[in-house]
């Protein structure tokens, strides 16, 4: 019995390739769809809140809590000592301390945690607490911790080839640095957690949590009792990004102690500048490289080295350097090349996940070099790119994985035609040399980012689906549903199978004792793993409708499921009549479901495999305007093709499309991480802190649908299209980098790190302008 079906027939129609909006958008419209803080408190639910470290490295000598506990309305206050099972929660490797009794390791590190009647009244309490410490010197310089070699986990190397010799053999030889800043998640939802004891002994917890069974499994482990005594539940998030894949987890489980210990509910919300401030970011990045190349600008050999700035503990931080390993080549072929990967440990919050999960802070050392190359050589950089693209006998990756799709030349190609690159390329080249203050800038960019989480374990998934007698259908998956419609695309996927309407579905909040040891749903896997895992459960049902069919209507096996009915030699009937008379005649209508991607494996020791399931494309064109007065700048267009296999639901996937893009554009221009000389995060809310707004979305934004199937067999054949949209946005950076290009006449192109604030574009304008006076100077003596 086949119980994967992974092709959908062109005529087959269904609920696949439908536009359907997401299921809660309706009551998000409406102001109806209830997150963790609008549910209603449960009777007698008192509130947490964490006592923060006031130094960013030191040693705890004392604890002051006589304020605090003299303070009407505070039950309780807990420390380390407290907590019955493991105080590391650290979700691959040690060291994330739930509560530290000794070593503070960053500023504003969680101490004590304070039960009181009331939000507010906890938060007051938590302020009222002295916490005396001896302080040490704080390490905050990625530079610094690069000389002395402080890592959270060791270094790492791919190679193929041999870069050296082919770097000292090319013709031309280009170095290079980049600072790539970090970035908030910003979720509109921001950190919660409520823990209640149940009736049967154990904990529910709800948890605003990408990952339900890793809150499950920690929160298990530092009560010291079986999984099984915690139940974890998740409806919706307000956004997540990764933000809260494993920093939902300390306030699970600080919620959970409270309610062990006291036998009543406990809620934890953190405030948000106390989020900013608590949770970790996208890894700030400092990246070198080495290229040696020819004349046509093909290169000859890459040695590129990449640091991540990953705060006091490993977190995920060796997956996520990884991962900007394996995507430092992006859409090129580097026949010779030699990628490290240094995780770097400073005293700042431990940084994360975030949407990209490292491949963009790798992926832009290779944009930077086709750049740096193009303007070296006098060429255009999007003849460079071209150039280097991985093709047919140029298809094997710096991690030995091949590349068996080539559709980004396509792609390219047709961008240049239907967005005018050539034309317009030419027009903004004369209008820059007749503009003084107006510079602008025009860049294409493609994607090639693997699919597939770097933690091969990861790689599955479990779902749950009923049949009901009436022919309704309840489906629970565990994957998380954080607004990118996950549960929508998963309900058309199960509609799908059965030949069902949409409305026909009915989807559940995820939970630990439904589907157990679930995966996080981040690494744009959610509909890859979890719609395959439900596809699985409704192929096992339908074999068994089919064979009860086949032998209650003496039939072929010709049973065709379609149109809210099932057909067969003789007739047919609807599918609600079907699903009565099968449980009437004791025919199973409940599955679980699982998967397990496929094909994936990497060996670390020998820095070869394959990482990847398969690989999702895209290509950008954006033109942007700066002003070489402010350093202000523009996004006035942008086009672009996307890949996505055959769409699930075409405007979900333009929606994650554009979303993307602006998350992105708004890292590599608008939003400035920056921690003051103390250690404190000093953009600790959106006052300092500034991410893109509705008027920064270009005017003219234009997104098409690159439907190719799948080569490999996925749900349908449809791609991830949750992150790679995100790198898109690498052409706004490298159009800014072209329009500052002009101001030195297309001579020199100053390097520009990001995010490229008006500080930056400023310093870097000044720059071309200085080289081209130096030139004129020069060429003056001669």
């Amino acid at each position: 019995m086949r119980h994967f079906e992974t092709d959908k027939k062109p005529t087959s129609g269904g609920a696949l390739g439908k536009s359907h909006y997401h299921d809660s958008a309706i009551k998000q419209v409406c102001g109806s769809a209830n997150y963790i803080d609008d549910n209603p408190e449960p009777a007698g639910c008192l509130h947490g809140y964490p006592v923060l470290a006031p130094i960013t490295a030191g040693v705890i000598t004392a604890i002051d809590t006589s304020a605090a506990d003299a303070l009407e309305g505070v039950v309780r206050i807990f420390s380390a000592a407290d907590i019955p099972g493991k105080i590391d929660i650290g979700p691959v490797f040690p060291g994330d301390v739930l509560l530290t009794d000794k070593e503070i390791q960053y500023h504003h590190q969680p101490v004590l945690f304070v039960v009181a009647e009331s939000h507010d009244i906890a938060r007051q309490a938590a302020d009222l607490i002295v916490i005396h410490c001896d302080e040490s010197k704080a390490v905050l310089d990625i530079h610094q911790a690069i000389a002395e070699k402080r890592w959270v986990r060791p270094p790492h190397s791919l190679q193929r080839g041999e870069a050296e010799r082919a770097i000292s053999e090319a013709k031309h030889q280009l170095k290079g640095e980049l600072t790539v800043g970090g970035q908030e998640h910003f979720y509109l939802e921001g950190q919660i957690s409520l823990a209640q004891p149940n009736q049967d002994g154990g904990l529910f917890v709800q948890c605003s949590t990408q990952h339900p069974t890793e809150v499950q499994h920690l929160i298990a482990k530092v009560l010291k009792q079986p999984f099984h005594y915690v139940t974890v539940e998740m409806r919706r998030m307000g956004g997540a990004f990764g933000g809260k894949e494993t920093q939902g987890a300390p306030w699970g489980c600080l919620a959970a102690l409270g309610a062990y210990h006291l036998g009543c509910a406990v809620k934890v919300r953190l405030a948000r500048t106390d989020d900013f401030r608590l949770t970790g970011k996208r890894h700030p990045f400092y990246n070198k490289y080495h290229v040696g190349f020819d004349d046509d600008g093909l290169i000859d050999g890459v040695d590129i080295e990449v640091n991540g700035y990953c705060g006091y503990s490993p977190d995920l931080s060796d997956a996520i350097v990884d991962r900007a390993m394996f995507h430092a080549d992006n859409a090129y072929y580097y026949p010779n090349a030699k990628i490290t990967g240094n995780r770097c440990k400073v005293n700042t919050v431990s940084h994360t996940a975030f949407r990209g999960f490292g491949g963009p802070q790798g992926m832009i050392m290779a944009e930077q070099i086709m750049d740096d190359v193009a303007a070296a050589l006098g060429k255009d950089p999007l003849e460079i790119r071209k150039t280097n693209l991985y093709r047919i006998g140029r298809d094997i990756t710096p991690y030995h994985q091949k590349v068996e799709q080539h559709v980004l030349l396509d792609m390219i190609e047709r961008l240049e035609q239907d967005a005018d690159y050539w034309q317009r390329k030419a027009k903004i080249k004369d209008f820059n040399q007749h503009s003084p203050i107006i510079k602008k800038g025009l860049a294409m960019t493609p994607v090639k980012f693997g699919i597939s989480f770097t933690v091969q374990h990861l790689n599955q998934a479990g779902a749950l689906v009923h049949v009901y007698s009436d022919g309704s259908i309840h489906l629970n998956h565990g994957g998380t549903e954080m607004g990118q419609g996950l549960n929508t695309k998963v309900a058309q996927i199960v509609a799908q199978g059965f030949g069902v309407d949409l409305d026909v579905v009915g989807i559940t909040a995820t939970r630990t004792d439904k589907v157990p040891n679930t995966s996080p749903t981040a690494a744009s896997s959610g509909t890859d793993l979890n719609g395959m895992a439900a596809l699985n459960a409704v192929n096992i049902i339908k074999d068994r409708l089919t064979a009860f069919v086949i032998e209650h209507f003496d039939v072929s096996d010709k049973v065709v499921f379609a149109d809210n009915h099932i057909s067969h030699d003789k007739g047919s009937l609807s599918f609600s009549d079907l699903a009565e008379l099968a449980y009437m005649n004791r025919i199973s209508l409940s599955s679980t479901g699982y998967y397990a991607t496929p094909k994936i494996h990497y060996d670390r020791e020998k820095a070869q495999g394959n990482p990847f399931f398969y690989y999702s494309h895209g290509v950008a064109l954006s033109e942007v305007e700066i002003d070489i007065l402010t350093g202000e700048n523009t996004v006035t267009r942008v086009d672009i093709y996307h890949d996505v296999g055959n769409s699930i639901n075409p405007s979900l996937d333009v929606g994650q499309i554009e979303g993307a893009f602006i998350q992105g554009m708004g890292w590599l221009t608008t939003e400035d991480l920056q921690w003051k000389p103390n250690g404190e995060l000093a953009s600790a809310g959106p006052a300092t802190y500034k991410i893109p707004a509705i008027g920064d979305t270009p005017a003219e934004f234009n997104v098409t649908l690159y439907e190719s199937a799948n080569p490999e067999a996925t749900v349908f054949r449809s791609k991830a299209v949750g992150e790679p949209p995100f790198m898109l946005s690498f052409s706004v950076w490298s159009a800014i980098r072209n329009a500052i290009h002009s101001v030195s006449d297309y001579r020199y192109a100053p390097p520009l790190d990001t995010p490229a604030t008006p500080e930056r574009i400023l310093q870097a304008v000044t720059a071309a302008e200085q080289w081209l006076l130096d030139n004129e100077q020069e060429n003056d003596n001669d």
